[in-house]
């Protein structure tokens, strides 16, 4: 009985041992669910509690971006107020492209476009219709590539990534589309083409001009009328840059078809440009670009979590650009321009001046460096029909130099005091200059005497000899005669810094771009510092000659000339300027190294050269009803211009300097004909009376407007019309070659 007992027992414990287990394992489990939704409930609390307001931003996301709103550009004005450069209102179609938005729709949006306005396709490129053919076939594109073809070139290439094996693979696409399956695409076609390379070009949310130029008032309504059924498109009012005169370092700006220049795209778009904005390209218009530009409205986007644009908010309305008010005289400017392009022509047709095809003429106010007038002309020969015409050459003043003979003497003469080599009414004999093995050199009056010169007397003469003599005496050693020249190791460099100090042969820190400094020559012989002494060897801008005598004017200051004046808000009637912002200051660059009596001292010379008995420019100048006084030059150089079949000619080039009234100068003037004749026997003076006729229409001009009432220093100023009848459109511009 006992053992039978002992049995029952064992056959009860498996069945105790089960239940224990699963209650075990039960256990487990509702523990295990206890920690998971404690888990569950604390991550909730930490999202809503911890991260709520982070989520809730992101999903009420924002972007803030600049948009552009097409504002004006500020105007630009001459001194007394009339319009140069203005803008006109033009009609403008857009679009914005959605960060949801799909190729597809845009290409949609495209083909509907091309039913409603006329596109130009001038500017589809080769690129853009073998990807457009894709777009359109791309069953027939992806057919052109085998996909035993792709994984070879993937087994060959394992170093490769995906995006470069694919990438190659599109240049084999492209590589096979043929002529005659590009031949396809339809006239309608290159349309839509056209219209959608630039919906692709611009950003997310930021619109692009598809068409603002030519747009028609039928094509400007019919796609008004369907705004609802083009998600994107926009009509708009953009704005063209008109330049009222054709003078060219006005500048011009790029139009939308052409946007940034691709070599400042960086630049731009760093700046929150759009890639087809309007920017400044050239001199005034790019120097100043940022002022004349303005500020774009900035439109803040609320977006839903999926990308879409449920609000728009303006939280910046924009500004149109700042006006900008020059230092120019228009009607100044204009007189000049003729008088410079009658004499050039008069001495073109003189004869022996085939090299002859520019002339100069720089004024400004020599206290202040403003711009009154720049001008520069040059002939030009059609290829086609061999006819002569003149081209506006402004910009030539400061970006081509010329050896421009005696106008520097002045600078020369200071240059001896400084360096103590003569003293105020130092005499020294004018003679000619002969130095062992070469021809003897001389001043024009004077080829074989002696002649005792004072330094006015130099400067009225226009004495080589006593220019040759300072620069000897620079050099370390006196005159006798064919003496072997051996000067000091720095002569040429003391000279030359010498020169500096008026703005000779250095830039003047005008403020347009391109500034050329000058060449200097190649002291090959020793003899040649004669030559630098008389300015027939560095070469010398237009520009740099007006700021030297300008130095000499105003008692020795080198002033950094300048065309702006003021900066003004936009005008708010269109009658009266806007307020002013800023009224530029002179800046001075420097201060020669020269005494007060000096300089006064060598003005007196140079007023000899107008009205002294011997005075170069007395014949010009004598009976001027105002003071006035400066130098002229002649120099003798060796052709190296445009014309590379006559390099090495013997040629002649006229220069002029000088300032009025004499005792208080408002004015420096200087003028640069280069290559003028290879006769030189001739005696030419149209370098003396071209700067007389001017000067007088100056003076004239100021008599004019104050009895006008005409000031250009007032808070308040009207706004004048244009003094030209011309007008340029920036399209225009782009089609002109008076500006390259």
């Amino acid at each position: 009985m006992r053992k039978v007992q002992k049995n029952n027992q064992n056959n009860q414990n498996p069945k105790a041992q089960q239940r224990a287990k699963l209650t075990f394992r039960m256990n487990v489990l509702f523990f295990s669910i206890f920690i998971l939704f404690s888990t569950l409930i604390f991550r909730l609390g930490y999202l809503q509690i911890v991260k709520g307001e982070e989520y809730v931003l992101e999903v009420k996301s924002t972007e803030e971006v600049r948009v552009n709103t097409s504002v004006p550009r500020g105007r630009i004005y001459d001194r007394y107020g009339r319009i140069l450069v203005d803008n006109q209102p033009e009609n403008a179609i857009t679009y914005t492209k959605m960060p949801t938005t799909k190729q597809k729709e845009m290409l949609d949006i495209a083909i509907e476009l091309a039913k409603l306005i006329e596109q130009p396709t001038n500017r589809v490129t080769q690129r853009d219709k073998l990807d457009f053919w894709i777009l359109l076939k791309n069953e027939e594109a992806l057919a052109k590539v085998t996909d035993e073809e792709r994984a070879e070139y993937r087994a060959q290439n394992e170093e490769l990534e995906e995006k470069q094996i694919n990438a190659e693979m599109d240049r084999r696409i492209r590589e096979r589309i043929t002529d005659e399956e590009l031949a396809q695409l339809t006239d309608f076609d290159l349309e839509v083409l056209a219209i959608y390379r630039e919906m692709m070009s611009g950003y997310n949310l930021s619109p692009q001009i598809i068409k603002s130029e030519g747009v028609t008032d039928d094509e400007f309504a019919r796609v008004s009328e369907r705004l609802a059924d083009l998600p994107g498109v926009n009509t708009t009012t953009d704005w063209k840059r008109v330049r009222l005169t054709p003078f060219s370092l006005l500048g011009r700006t790029t139009v939308p078809s052409k946007g940034i220049p691709r070599n400042k795209l960086d630049f731009y778009l760093a700046r929150d440009y759009s890639r087809n904005d309007r920017v400044g390209e050239s001199y005034f218009e790019a120097q100043y670009e940022e002022i004349l530009q303005g500020e774009k409205s900035v439109v803040k986007n609320i977006t839903n979590k999926k990308g879409q644009v449920v609000e728009m908010q303006t939280t910046y309305p924009g500004e149109p650009g700042k006006d900008l008010v020059t230092t120019l005289d228009m009607e100044l400017q204009a007189e000049a321009e003729r008088l410079v392009e009658k004499y050039l022509l008069e001495l073109k047709a003189l004869g022996s001046s085939s090299l002859l095809d520019r002339a100069f003429f720089v004024m400004m106010d020599p206290n202040t460096g403003e711009l009154l007038s720049i001008v520069g002309k040059k002939i030009e020969k059609d290829e086609e029909t061999g006819e002569s015409y003149i081209i506006d050459y402004s910009y030539g003043a400061f970006t081509t130099a010329y050896e421009v003979g005696s106008s520097i003497k002045a600078a020369t003469v200071l240059m001896g005091y400084s360096e103590d080599v003569i003293n105020i009414g130092s005499t020294l004999i004018d003679e000619p200059i002969k130095l062992l093995s070469t021809e003897p050199k001389s001043s024009i009056f004077n080829r074989g005497s002696r002649i005792s010169m004072t330094d006015l007397k130099a400067l009225e003469r226009s004495s080589n000899s006593y220019m040759f003599k300072i620069a000897l005496g620079i050099g370390g050693t006196g005159y006798s005669y064919n003496m072997g020249l051996r000067l000091r190791e720095d002569t040429l460099q003391k000279m030359r810094n010498g020169y500096s100090q008026f703005g000779l042969g250095v830039p003047t820190g005008i403020d347009l771009p391109g500034e050329f400094a000058g060449y200097q020559g190649i002291m090959d012989t020793p003899g040649k510092i004669l030559d630098l002494a008389i300015g027939q060897f560095d070469t010398y801008t237009p520009l740099q000659l007006a700021q030297y005598i300008s130095t000499v004017a105003n008692g020795g200051y080198r002033v950094q000339p300048r065309m702006l004046k003021e900066i003004r808000k936009p005008s708010t009637d269109g009658e009266v300027l806007g307020p002013l912002v800023q009224e530029v200051e002179p800046k001075i660059l420097n201060r020669i190294s020269n005494t007060d009596a000096e300089i006064e001292h060598v003005k007196k010379g140079l007023r000899q050269v107008y009205i002294g008995s011997q005075g170069s420019a007395a014949r010009s100048f004598r009976d001027a009803p105002y003071t006035a006084a400066g130098k002229t030059g002649t120099a003798e150089v060796v052709y190296y211009g445009p014309q590379t079949d006559k390099y090495r000619t013997n040629t002649t080039t006229l220069t002029h300097v000088g300032f009025a009234p004499y005792d208080n100068p408002q004015i420096a003037y200087a003028v640069v004909i280069p290559w003028v004749t290879t006769d030189f026997s001739r005696s030419l003076i149209q370098n003396n009376e071209l700067a007389r006729e001017i000067v007088d229409y100056y003076f004239e001009l100021q008599q004019k407007y104050e009895q006008n009432g005409m000031k250009d220093n007032l808070t308040t100023q009207k706004v004048l019309p244009p003094f030209s009848e011309d007008r340029l459109d920036e399209d225009e511009a782009h089609t002109t070659a008076t500006e390259e």
